[in-house]
């Protein structure tokens, strides 16, 4: 009797197994080439493949710039170099400007905010979004203020340090929060509040595991993995968590709103949300405003303290470099006062290397996917409706037809013949078209204004022998927690 129920059950996984295959099969006929994925699990567990920002180039050259690969048995096309890329987001911004929802994403944001897939709610509440933080200043003169204030506490903080070696990521996070979080709750936080850090951390933890080979494997086999321990468990209840917390603050502001008066976003969608109470849509509903607030706080902190600490790092590594942002910040700026926006056009070269570690800075936004809105032709295939797209956007800030060394750190890349600062079409740190993220303008305000602050204070180094390590490696180093520390000394001319 066991044995008939062991054939029976090996029988339905061969059938099972027969059945993907053949859905599987079906599908690539309509699909851009790729590497052959494996029954079930498709490409994820071929390392040469997955993550996409690390092992492009050599898929791009066998198979050309669009290709698919497999996530279990659903495609993704990825998209390379700038020319397909620019085509796909700008040129057909609306056929590629749908959202896909991945499991993990959809489990912690579930479907709402900024995150949603209702096309008609994602328009209305980013439009909302977009004016509300232009209205509190979000690349005017008073935004521009607010980071200057939150730069000097910057400096103060490392400047407490006193040349010894330090970790500066925590530091960094958390003055690049405090300015989404002066917006967005109405007021900063001291750099070691406890909550303040615990929130910057499962944030992170987020972010890193969704990139991470388990991420993968939630998002192919989401409901399997239900069913198993693993840090899902805690990375979903750590995100119920921060959306508690934001919960409490919207209910304080409930308390003490004064509809002549916002003091912030959380304010401003309160008094929408009353005015919309009538409306059928539900566009406008307080789990909306609590998912909102959460993926502003995200993307407000990680992508821009990221760039951050790459550019210390690319410092401490090109002392040369270093020495020549401190020399323009010292003829332009000088001591007396802080670095301003309004300097950043007589800064050409300051410019040009911030502009330049956003480039060289590798990251993946793999899990972020877009998605076809309808049965699309493009580049001689034809891509079905709700099909993940994937730009690699590496691909576009390394590519040797756009930029003259691009496997090389080089801020001429972004200075004309007379060292005047020049903006390059293929620059996408930010993406592009429709789905571009809404706080570019406060993102390069930031590292702006961060950045030459800091440059204007200290002269940076590492500590430890890092001799045969380039940049990338010691930015990589620093994200996976194998990382030598840095040491901040006074700056003098």
């Amino acid at each position: 009797m066991e044995l008939t129920w062991t054939g029976v059950l090996l029988l339905l996984c061969i059938l099972f197994i027969l059945f993907s295959s053949f859905q599987m099969y079906q599908k690539k006929g309509q699909l851009p080439p790729g590497p052959t994925p494996w029954p079930i699990l498709g490409n994820l567990l071929q390392r040469d493949v997955l993550p996409l920002y690390l092992h492009y180039q050599k898929l791009a050259v066998k198979y050309g710039p669009l290709f698919t690969v497999w996530n279990g048995s659903r495609p993704v096309v990825a998209l390379c170099g700038y020319k397909v890329v620019k085509e796909a987001l700008v040129d057909h911004s609306e056929e590629f400007g749908g959202r896909t929802q991945m499991p993990a994403h959809n489990r912690m944001f579930q479907n709402k905010g900024l995150t949603t897939t209702d096309e008609k709610k994602w328009r209305e509440l980013r439009r909302f979004t977009l004016s509300t933080l232009r209205d509190f200043g979000m690349g005017k003169k008073r935004m521009s203020e607010r980071v200057q204030e939150e730069a000097l506490c910057l400096v103060e903080e490392i400047a407490t340090t006193k040349g010894q070696p330090f970790d500066p990521r925590r530091i960094f996070a958390s003055a690049v929060s405090n300015v989404i979080c002066a917006v967005v709750f109405g007021n900063r936080f001291d750099y070691k509040d406890k909550t303040f850090i615990e929130h910057q951390k499962i944030i992170e933890y987020q972010l890193r595991y969704s990139v991470s080979f388990l991420g993968l494997v939630y998002n192919t086999f989401p409901k399997i993995m239900e069913f198993f321990p693993g840090p899902h468990k805690s990375i979903f209840a750590d995100a119920e968590n921060v959306c508690d917390y934001i919960r409490e603050n919207v209910n304080l502001h409930k308390k003490t709103l004064d509809p002549q008066n916002p003091r912030d976003y959380i304010d401003c969608f309160l008094l929408r949300l009353e005015k919309e109470q009538n409306s059928s849509e539900g566009i406008y509903t307080h789990e909306d405003l609590v998912i909102v607030v959460f993926g502003l706080f995200t993307a407000g902190t990680i992508t821009t303290s990221q760039a951050l600490l790459c550019s210390l790092l690319a410092m401490a590594k090109l002392p040369h470099i270093q020495a020549k942002v401190q020399q323009e910040i010292d003829e332009v700026v000088g001591t007396n006062r802080t670095p301003s926006m309004e300097d950043r056009l007589k800064m050409p070269f300051t410019n040009a290397v911030v502009h330049e570690v956003q480039r060289y800075q590798k990251g993946s936004l793999e899990t972020f996917p877009r998605a076809t809105t309808c049965e699309t032709k493009f580049h001689g295939y034809t891509i079905p409706k709700h099909v993940p797209i994937v730009p690699v956007f590496a691909s576009v800030h390394f590519d040797p037809l756009h930029w003259e060394t691009p496997e090389k750190f080089n801020p001429n890349h972004f200075l004309d013949e007379n060292g005047q600062f020049r903006k390059k079409d293929a620059f996408m740190p930010f993406s592009a078209g429709k789905r571009a993220c809404p706080g570019e303008a406060l993102a390069r305000m930031e590292l702006f204004l961060f950045f030459s602050a800091l440059l204007q204070n200290f002269t940076f180094s590492l500590v430890g022998d890092t001799k045969d390590t380039d940049v990338m490696s010691l930015y990589m180093d620093f994200r996976n927690n194998q990382y030598p520390l840095i040491r901040a000394q006074t700056f003098n001319i």
